[in-house]
C-alpha cells in the first residue's frame, strides 16, 4: 500500500472560515498543514451538538471545496479536445493540456482533495443526527445529507483524475492515523461505495440559509438524485442512473410541477432570408435559484484576487484587465469544426423547411452556440497594432458553475440509451419529450411487456412539458436538445434516428445504441463545452466501449486532422494507453505503469 500521510491533509477544527460576505461572522479556524502536527488530537472528542454547528459545519466544507473549483474546470478541459492555450498560458496550464503535469503544479494537489474528504469524515463521526430541537424538530439531519453528498462528489472527482486513491472514512486526526496503510479504490470501488452509502437520502431537503452574498444558498448544494445518476452512470447501472436523473427533474419542484428544459437558444431570426440576423432567447439563466433556473449547482469565489478562494477561471478563458485583455484559454479547432458541420436547420415564419448554406463564414456556419459563446470581442494593443480577441461569456461570474438543468437531461438521454432505449435518449436530442412522445416514439418499439412497463415509469405530463410547434405559443417549454443551436432538429431530415434495418435485431440495437452514444457525445461538446465536463465524457465512454482510442484520437485531433500528429509530439503521454490518462503525484497517489482501470457495463 502506499504511504498517505503527506496527502492526507486537512482541517480538523470544528469550524471554517468562508468569507462570502462582510457581514457574516462565521468563526475561524487554523489549517493543520500536515497530521505530523499530532496536536490536532485533542479535537477527537468534540461533538457537534449545538443548533448552531449546522450552518458552521457546512460552510467549513464549503470553504474547503472552494480550493477544488478552479481544478475542476481545468482538468476537465485543458486534457480534452474542445479547448486549446494560447500564446500566453502559463506552465501550469500548458502542462495539463499535455498532459504532462509535474508534482509542483498548482493544480496537482491531493491533499486539497483528502482536506474536504477529511471535514466531511469528521463531521459525520461526530454529529448527533437524533438530536433535536425545542420544536421537536432534528437539528442536523439536512446537512448530514449535505455532507455525505460533498464527500461522494469529492471521492469521485478524486478517482476520475488519479484513478486508484486512498480510501478513508474516519477522520485523520493523529500522525499515527495518517501513517496507516489505507485500500486503494478506483472509480468502480468509489461508485459502488457511495451509491450504498447515499441510499435512503434522495428525498432529503436541503437546508436554507437564506442569500448569501446575492446567492440562494441552495445553489451550493449537489442534489442526491443527480449524484446517484451520476455514480450510477459511471458503475455502468444504467436502468438505475437514468431512474435517478428522471426522478430529480420529477421532483426538483415539488409535485404535479415539472422542469422542463425550456425553449433557450439561439437561432437565425425567423424571418430572415439572408443569414445575417440572429435572436438569442436565455430562459433561467444566471445565479438564481427558482423552478425555471438552468443552473443547479455552484461553488462562490472570493472577489478579491489576493484571497485564497478567488477563482482564476475568468482570467484564463477572457481578455480581462488582469491579463492585458490576452487569455490562456480559447476554444479548438476541434470543437470549430464540429459546429461548423451539424446542418442548421431553419423554419421560416410561412413554415417553409430551408437549410442554413455551409458556405457562410466563421461561427455563422452549423451550431450556433459556439458563436452565442462568443459573440462579444474585446481588442489589446501588441506591435503598435489593435487585434481583436473574442469573450467568453460562459465565464463572467467569479463563482464557478458545476451542475445545471441541460446536464441532466443529456445524462438521463446518455444512460436510457446505455439501457437499451436508444429512442428514447434520440427524443431528447431532437424533438423533446413529453407523455405524447414516449407513447408515439418509445413505447411501439419496446419489444418486452417488461420493457414498456419500465419505459412508463417516465412521466413528462403533456401540460407540463409543452412541446413548440411552427407557431409559437407563451406555453412552449420543451424542445430537443441540438435545437439549442441548430435550429428545427424536429424538421431536420439531416438529423435523423440512426438505423440499420438489414441487421439482425440484436446487432440492430447494437448499432442504434453505438450511433445514438455518438450524437450524445457530440451533443455533449456543442452545449458543454469550456464546462469542466468533456473529458471525463470522453473517458466514461471509452471505458464502457474498451476503446482507449475513443479518447485518445480526439484528443491528438484537438487543432484539427491536419495537426494530429504535431498534436502526438507535443502531447507527452501515449494516450492509447489509459494508465496515462491519470494524475500521479509524489509517486505515492495515482494509476502505476500497466494499471488499467475499468469501468463495467
Amino acid at each position: 500500500m502506499k504511504r498517505t500521510i503527506d496527502i492526507l491533509t486537512g482541517c480538523c477544527k470544528r469550524y471554517a472560515a468562508l468569507l462570502l460576505s462582510a457581514l457574516i461572522l462565521v468563526p475561524s479556524m487554523s489549517g493543520c498543514q500536515d497530521f505530523l502536527d499530532t496536536e490536532s488530537s485533542h479535537f477527537s472528542d468534540n461533538k457537534l451538538d449545538s443548533p448552531s454547528d449546522t450552518l458552521y459545519s457546512v460552510i467549513g466544507v464549503l470553504y474547503k471545496l472552494q480550493s477544488l473549483s478552479d481544478r475542476t474546470i481545468l482538468l476537465g478541459e485543458l486534457r480534452g479536445d474542445l479547448a486549446d492555450v494560447t500564446d500566453v498560458t502559463s506552465s501550469d496550464l500548458l502542462e495539463i493540456a499535455m498532459f504532462n503535469v509535474s508534482d509542483e503544479n498548482a493544480y496537482n494537489s491531493p491533499r486539497d482533495y483528502y482536506a474536504v474528504i477529511n471535514n466531511c469524515n469528521y463531521f459525520l463521526a461526530n454529529v448527533d443526527i437524533d438530536m433535536k430541537n425545542n420544536r421537536n424538530e432534528y437539528v442536523f439531519r439536512k446537512e448530514y445529507a449535505v455532507i455525505k453528498a460533498y464527500r461522494a462528489w469529492t471521492y469521485l472527482q478524486l478517482a476520475l483524475n488519479y484513478g486508484q486513491v486512498p480510501f478513508v472514512t474516519e477522520p485523520i486526526l493523529t500522525q499515527e492515523e495518517a501513517e496507516r496503510d489505507y485500500p486503494q479504490y478506483g472509480i468502480e470501488e468509489i461508485c459502488e461505495y457511495f451509491i450504498n452509502d447515499l441510499q435512503g437520502l434522495e428525498t432529503m431537503e436541503v437546508p436554507s440559509y437564506g442569500t448569501i452574498r446575492n446567492t440562494d444558498s441552495r445553489l451550493f448544494y449537489f442534489p442526491m438524485n443527480v449524484l446517484l445518476g451520476d455514480l450510477n452512470l459511471w458503475a455502468g447501472n444504467y436502468k438505475q442512473a437514468a431512474l435517478c436523473y428522471y426522478n430529480y427533474l420529477n421532483t426538483r419542484n415539488g409535485v404535479n410541477v415539472g422542469y422542463p428544459l425550456t425553449t433557450s437558444l439561439i437561432q437565425w431570426s425567423r424571418d430572415e432570408i439572408n443569414w445575417r440576423g440572429k435572436s438569442l432567447f436565455s430562459s433561467g439563466s444566471g445565479e438564481v435559484y427558482s423552478s425555471t433556473s438552468e443552473l443547479i449547482t455552484m461553488f462562490p469565489g472570493d472577489s478579491i484576487p489576493s484571497e485564497n478562494q478567488y477563482s482564476r477561471l475568468n482570467d484564463y478563458f477572457n481578455p480581462t484587465q488582469n491579463n492585458n485583455n490576452r487569455p490562456s484559454i480559447t476554444y479548438s479547432q476541434s470543437l470549430a469544426d464540429l459546429s461548423a458541420s451539424q446542418v442548421y436547420c431553419h423554419l421560416t415564419n410561412s413554415s417553409d423547411v430551408i437549410y442554413a448554406p455551409a458556405t457562410l463564414e466563421g461561427m455563422d456556419r452549423g451550431d450556433l452556440r459556439l458563436n452565442s459563446t462568443f459573440m462579444s470581442t474585446r481588442y489589446y494593443e501588441q506591435d503598435g497594432m489593435r487585434l481583436p480577441v473574442r469573450v467568453n461569456d460562459k465565464y463572467s461570474s467569479r463563482n464557478v458553475h458545476l451542475y445545471r438543468r441541460t446536464m441532466v437531461y443529456l445524462r438521463l438521454a446518455e444512460a436510457l440509451n446505455r439501457a437499451g432505449y436508444p429512442r428514447f435518449a434520440f427524443q431528447i436530442l431532437s424533438k423533446g419529450v413529453n407523455n405524447s412522445v414516449i407513447a408515439s416514439e418509445v413505447l411501439p418499439y419496446c419489444t418486452t411487456a417488461a420493457d414498456s412497463a419500465w419505459v412508463s415509469q417516465f412521466n413528462f405530463p403533456n401540460n407540463q412539458y409543452v412541446l413548440r410547434t411552427a407557431v409559437e405559443m407563451t406555453t412552449e417549454n420543451t424542445m430537443g436538445i441540438h435545437s439549442k443551436g441548430s435550429g428545427w432538429t424536429e424538421y431536420n431530415e439531416y438529423y435523423v434516428f440512426p438505423d440499420d434495418s438489414t441487421l439482425t435485431p440484436d446487432a440492430r440495437l447494437a448499432y442504434q445504441i453505438e450511433k445514438v452514444e455518438d450524437l450524445i457525445v457530440d451533443e455533449e461538446a456543442l452545449e458543454f463545452a469550456f464546462e469542466g465536463h468533456r473529458y471525463y465524457d470522453l473517458m466514461r465512454v471509452a471505458l464502457r466501449r474498451g476503446e482507449p482510442a475513443y479518447l485518445a484520437d480526439r484528443v491528438y485531433a484537438r487543432r484539427g486532422a491536419a495537426k494530429v500528429d504535431e498534436m502526438k509530439s507535443f502531447i507527452a503521454k501515449d494516450l492509447y494507453e489509459p494508465a496515462n490518462w491519470y494524475l500521479q503525484w509524489n509517486g505515492e497517489i495515482g494509476i502505476e505503469e500497466n494499471e488499467y482501470l475499468h469501468t463495467s457495463d
